[in-house]
């Protein structure tokens, strides 16, 4: 609720920020989105049950920044994981992974909002198990697998570990689930990877792989292990350079003239977005597309 708050006092500064001599100030205030979408209920802690019978049972992360700048994200993966036989559960106590209190060196901070997602899970992994904790914001996945080494040697260290264990990017849940193969598409899909996910998590292939059992074609861009330059704070804290690395990344995705640009990583979605007129939209969004799910309302938006 505080990320909400803080997102629309930006949005209502944000005619005046060219007024505002702090380039970190301004940077973060241009950052905001056109539109700041409604709350979802399906953040709520709950849970949903399969379209079919039951494969496994896992708990998604709804995360803090993607609940207030983009619920459609975590609305598709609900669908796509029920679709496919999926409990989905909606840990009640949940909340932020840390990351951004952990790349600003406020590492009590970091911990203490660790604690309560390792507890939330755990507790979901006492009471009726659990297969998976499904991430669909990369760089809180990277961080939950580190929870770790953020906890070695201390009494946490065995939950954390445990949880660090079961966390999989929704990439690697979802060629697990075997999805049938799509019929092929004549849509051309540049996708991003994030950091987080390539360098971070050691992710590459998996969202390429399933995007082209769904059907997709997929362009593979020129010098794609670099960074966007959204990479957590860095976009606030180091505005000038992370332009830089943006532009070069948006020219490197535009010049396979994509129908759309897929990415995997709320924080790399916003930075492409606000750069480029192609629809920059979520894997799991056209994952979810593709196997029966709604037309993605950012491509219904899009000029």
């Amino acid at each position: 609720m505080r990320f909400r708050i803080a997102l629309i006092l930006a949005k209502l500064a944000k005619p005046f920020s060219w007024l505002i001599p702090d380039a970190r100030l301004k940077a973060m205030i241009n950052m905001v989105p056109k539109k700041i979408p409604g709350i979802s209920l399906n953040d709520d802690p709950q849970s949903f049950y399969p379209d079919k019978s039951k494969r496994m049972r896992v708990a998604l992360m709804t995360g803090c920044a993607q609940r207030a700048l983009d619920t459609d994200i975590n609305d598709a993966t609900i669908r796509v994981l029920k679709r496919f036989g999926c409990e989905v559960v909606i840990a009640a106590g949940q909340g932020c992974c840390g990351s951004l209190s952990h790349h600003m060196g406020k590492k009590n901070d970091a911990k203490s909002t660790a604690l309560r997602n390792i507890d939330a899970w755990y507790s979901e992994l006492n009471d009726n198990g659990l297969d998976a904790i499904v991430i669909n914001t990369s760089g809180c996945g990277t961080t939950v697998k580190d929870y770790q080494h953020m906890f070695a040697g201390t009494e946490h260290e065995k939950k954390a570990s445990t949880i660090a264990s079961l966390t999989k990017d929704v990439s690697e849940i979802l060629l697990e689930l075997n999805l049938p193969q799509q019929a092929e598409n004549q849509i051309n899909i540049a996708y991003h990877a994030a950091c987080s996910l390539q360098h971070g998590q050691k992710i590459i292939s998996h969202p390429k792989d399933v995007l082209k059992q769904c059907g997709y074609q997929i362009s593979e861009q020129k010098n794609s292990h670099l960074c966007c330059g959204s990479a957590g704070t860095y976009n606030l804290l180091q505005p000038k350079i992370s332009e830089e690395l943006k532009n070069r990344k948006v020219q490197s995705l535009e010049a396979k003239r994509p129908d759309i640009i897929a990415a995997g990583n709320i924080g790399c979605m916003m930075q492409i977005a606000s750069s480029t007129n192609i629809p920059v939209v979520h894997t799991v969004e056209l994952v979810d597309w593709a196997t029966g799910g709604p037309k993605p309302k950012k491509l219904i938006d899009s000029p």
